[in-house]
């Protein structure tokens, strides 16, 4: 089988031994993650192909990149990816559950990113490993949300992209664990659509002015009729998608 490889500016990510390939989410989730406080540290949950990982080495000067995956083959693509890529000496892959990797590990990080699975309708795909990959009940998202928790240093940013439908839910989950939201992006495919995701970043908040604050909320649509992408969608991944 000829090894599937996607391109992008500045590296490339093979991706035949992944469930789950790169897509828009993953893609947008990297370019729009807030670097503004420096990170040293980051965490990429749930990694698959890397490439969030790898964006963010891009982006950022973070001296530790560390990402967590629990699929054996996903796991070895990863670490090549890793290794082929021009940052090979600040990313390092964990082959781990994420519920091994908060027990075991004693850091804490300054930034934490996740495309996690959130198909949690009934129906489970054929394939396991795509199962693994895409459906909620793999990772939970209050098990997610308390591994943050522990893992994020006390001035940390935490970032995930999910389906706009959970996004209420999903902010009462993570008030729980003092996680609230400081920006919000939702994402149109075109103009007359739904909202399909939104992007929200997270951050433990001290004061009673704080936690009663509203996040800034913006929006973002991708294209105007098929493959006429808007300024704005251009904007946040000229950096990366080779044809923009």
């Amino acid at each position: 089988m000829p090894k599937s490889t996607f391109n992008f500016k500045q590296f490339s990510v093979d991706q035949d031994r992944c469930a789950m390939k790169i897509g828009t989410d993953g893609v947008l989730l990297g370019a729009w993650t807030s670097i503004k406080h420096n990170p040293f540290s980051i965490l990429d949950i749930g990694t698959g192909t890397g490439v969030l990982s790898l964006m963010l080495a891009q982006r950022s000067h973070a001296e530790v990149i560390d990402a967590l995956e629990i699929d054996a083959d996903a796991y070895e693509q990863c670490v090549d990816n890793f290794e082929q890529s021009p940052w090979g000496d600040r990313l390092f892959c964990y082959h781990a559950s994420l519920e091994e990797f908060t027990e075991e590990i004693d850091d804490q990080y300054d930034l934490i990113v996740c495309n996690p699975p959130f198909y949690s309708e009934d129906y489970k795909a054929e394939n396991q490993q795509r199962s693994t990959a895409r459906f909620q009940d793999a990772m939970p998202f209050d098990h997610l949300l308390e591994s943050v928790s522990k893992l994020l240093s006390e001035s940390g940013v935490f970032s995930v992209v999910i389906p706009k439908k959970e996004e209420v839910d999903f902010i009462e989950l993570a008030s729980n664990f003092n996680l609230f939201p400081n920006q919000i992006l939702h994402v149109k495919g075109t103009p007359t659509t739904d909202i399909k995701r939104s992007l929200i970043e997270f951050s433990f908040k001290q004061t009673e002015e704080e936690v009663n604050s509203n996040p800034e909320i913006e929006q973002l649509i991708i294209e105007t009729s098929r493959h006429q992408y808007t300024e704005d969608y251009i904007k946040l991944t000229q950096d990366f998608y080779l044809k923009m």
